[in-house]
């Protein structure tokens, strides 16, 4: 790694610019070839400081929220396309200031602020979030189309003509999936909502299109946006939010102690699974740490405390080749993405600080948080 660790402060989320770079012109040039518009999901990655950058080679951001789609604006000069599974009406006048495209999880809520729409001096492109009850995803709590799910739009709850105004249709069924999982969501999409492809203008196939993972099939993926657009005239959006900051950096941490637990070795980290690391115990996930394995019989083994006081907050277990010492760094690959926009300061623990590996190899440190960050979040 060309990353020096001792010019970097513990506990830090540490994102490599050069890294970031490689996955955005992989990105683009899969854009390029497939016509497709790849914009960038914030809800995975929103690292804002490097939004110069991803605007190079993106052709836009997405919002969940009021707050994202501000930053979007603030942040990358572009408009949002904005999704939430329900506005507040007190925000919505805000949603439309920022947004380019507004999707809407029911026809409740697109009969709602319809006039609303209609009345804006600029237009907005509206669309619906559908459910084609299908998705290869393994952990229920990721599963957009498990029964009873409130994301989308069921075909039954559709007639044979879509509501005037609407213009799109958004599916988001994918987590960290490959092309081929695409491939076989589309089946659905087109059986359940084939006849409603031809009345639109987009078609918006959400995010977990992970095209920056090793292996992943790029001329697949084109074949696959080639023909939608070829099919149906229209433009084919995608939105990854893992793609962007996959593998593009690592957070940092510090053993404070190390204590026997009954026979087993745990080093306390001054980072928290539960706090700084949340999808490796919602996921589960065990993540990568630099210089260590597996469990391995006869080796130095550890398993990894959090510093918060919830028993749960640790992950195991982990070999070295030597014995760690109090005051060793502790480094957690691939930690950028869905990562810092998840943490939280449970029992007022402190969150990392932020940086970027600069491309010519310079350390920039960007935040670092106490007592107001904490104060002001409860």
């Amino acid at each position: 790694m060309s990353i020096d660790i001792a010019k970097i402060p513990s506990p830090c989320y540490v994102l490599e610019e050069k890294l970031l770079r490689r996955n955005l012109e992989l990105l683009n040039r899969v854009q390029t070839e497939s016509g497709a518009n790849i914009i960038l999901a914030l809800k995975g990655f929103a690292m804002y400081t490097t939004f110069p950058m991803v605007a190079q080679y993106l052709s836009g951001a997405t919002a969940s929220s009021l707050n994202e789609a501000r930053l979007i604006v603030e942040e990358m000069g572009c408009l949002a396309h904005t999704y939430a599974p329900a506005y507040k009406p007190e925000e919505f006048s805000e949603i439309m200031r920022y947004s380019s495209h507004i999707t809407f999880n029911s026809l409740n809520q697109w009969q709602q602020f319809k006039p609303q729409v209609e009345k804006s001096r600029r237009k907005i492109s509206c669309g619906l979030r559908i459910n084609p009850q299908y998705a290869e995803v393994s952990t229920e709590m990721y599963n957009p189309c498990i029964p009873g799910s409130r994301l989308g739009i069921t075909r039954d709850l559709l007639g044979e003509k879509l509501p005037e105004g609407i213009e799109g249709l958004h599916s988001h069924t994918l987590c960290e999936n490959d092309s081929y999982t695409l491939e076989r969501t589309l089946v659905h999409i087109e059986e359940k909502f084939g006849d409603l492809l031809h009345q639109i203008k987009w078609l918006n196939l959400g995010g977990g299109h992970l095209m920056t993972r090793e292996g992943y099939d790029h001329a697949h993926l084109i074949k696959q946006i080639k023909r939608l657009k070829e099919t149906y005239q229209i433009e084919v959006i995608l939105e990854p939010g893992s793609a962007i900051g996959w593998q593009t950096g690592y957070l940092v941490s510090t053993v404070l102690d190390i204590v026997d637990a009954q026979g087993i070795d745990v080093a306390i980290l001054d980072v928290s699974f539960a706090a700084h690391m949340p999808d490796t115990l919602e996921m589960p996930y065990k993540p990568r740490i630099w210089g260590a394995t597996d469990a391995v019989a006869g080796k130095p083994t550890y398993r990894m405390g959090g510093m918060t006081c919830l028993a749960g907050d640790f992950m195991g277990d982990y070999s070295f080749d030597k014995p760690l010492s109090i005051g060793d760094k502790i480094v957690f690959d691939d930690m950028i993405h869905y990562t810092m926009v998840k943490t939280t300061t449970f029992n007022g623990v402190g969150l990392p600080s932020i940086g970027i590996w600069k491309e010519n190899d310079e350390f920039e440190l960007l935040k670092k948080f106490g007592y107001r960050t904490y104060k002001d979040r409860i």
